[in-house]
């Protein structure tokens, strides 16, 4: 069998790149993705099972035995069939040699930083810059090879990460230029059909490396001992669909989940309370001392009630 486009993915964000592929760019012959059960061996934020895509969208559907796609079934399936050009959208694995030899023209995805790669390379690249407070983030669309976000860059496109983006409203800014960068590509890939050469890349980067490392659930402990900006930063880099931040209730030890916070105050003295000591509530919102202000809670979840002079740890 023969797919000259393959679309390589597990998030609901790989559902709209699909459609939004197949619906205006031209056919999707493909879609590789994993099924429920690796997923819950991997623990992925925002995973969206998408056989219900192929049978809306008639694309057929392969769902791999492993997130590394080494297991014989699925060496088999890309050995025995034909490839010719693949997208990853919400992969966020290594592919196998074998995997990105089938693809005589690449399999293209995506990275990004606040710089060029090779900077910024590793995992959660979206949720890091938040956390660490940058201002721009710039989306690579790049080559696949063996190695981890290899600077084999095609094109990129830069936005800006305000202080008022949390990880979704980010990741909108990315789904619109990752639509923008995939026309180009598959303009590129056409002109290569009919002339018969190579999507152009450009690997002549002269930025140096660097590497985020990867985060789990344990990585949203909020510290309520680091500035009001960095609590912050913290909350909106890992809200939904991923984990949230949380803390826990002294002397309980229930955990709060924080999915939304703003910095409410620095100038009020709230020296009579202790970092992460609920000063006030109002309409079900925590007014909470930090160390160099207070933060409003605006949603979260816990198992109990929480009240005026409980402490978050």
């Amino acid at each position: 069998m023969k797919y000259d486009l393959t679309l390589f993915g597990v998030k609901d964000t790989t559902e709209t790149i699909v459609t939004y592929i197949h619906e205006n760019i031209r056919p999707v012959s493909l879609v590789v993705t994993i099924s429920e059960a690796v997923t819950k061996k991997n623990a992925v934020s925002g995973y969206k099972g998408l056989a219900a895509l192929g049978e809306k969208l008639g694309i057929p559907v392969f769902e791999v035995n492993s997130y590394a796609m080494t297991d014989d079934r699925t060496q088999g399936f890309f050995s025995e069939n034909e490839f010719d050009l693949g997208i990853s959208m919400g992969w966020q694995r290594l592919m196998p040699a074998a995997v990105l030899s089938a693809f005589p023209r690449g399999i293209f995805g995506f990275h990004g930083s606040s710089a060029y790669l090779p900077f910024g390379r590793g995992r959660s690249p979206l949720n890091w810059s938040l956390i660490l407070g940058d201002t721009r983030f710039n989306l690579n669309l790049f080559r696949y090879d063996e190695q981890a976000d290899s600077p084999n860059v095609f094109a990129s496109q830069m936005f800006s990460l305000t202080p008022h983006d949390d990880i979704r409203t980010a990741q909108y800014k990315n789904m619109i230029c990752a639509k923008r960068l995939i026309g180009r590509l598959l303009t590129a890939y056409a002109e290569a059909g009919k002339n018969g050469g190579e999507i152009p890349i450009n690997t002549a980067s002269k930025d140096f490396d660097s590497w985020y490392e990867k985060r789990s659930a344990a990585d949203g402990k909020i510290d309520f001992g680091a500035r009001t900006r960095d609590i912050y930063n913290l909350i909106r880099g890992v809200a939904a669909p991923f984990p949230g931040a949380w803390a826990l209730l002294r002397g309980s030890g229930q955990k709060i989940t924080v999915w939304a916070a703003h910095p409410f105050d620095e100038m009020i003295d709230f020296s009579a309370y202790a970092p992460g000591e609920v000063v006030d509530i109002f309409d079900g919102k925590l007014i909470v001392r930090t160390v160099d202000g207070s933060l409003i809670i605006e949603r979260y979840d816990c198992d109990v009630d929480i009240l005026v002079n409980d402490i978050l740890e």
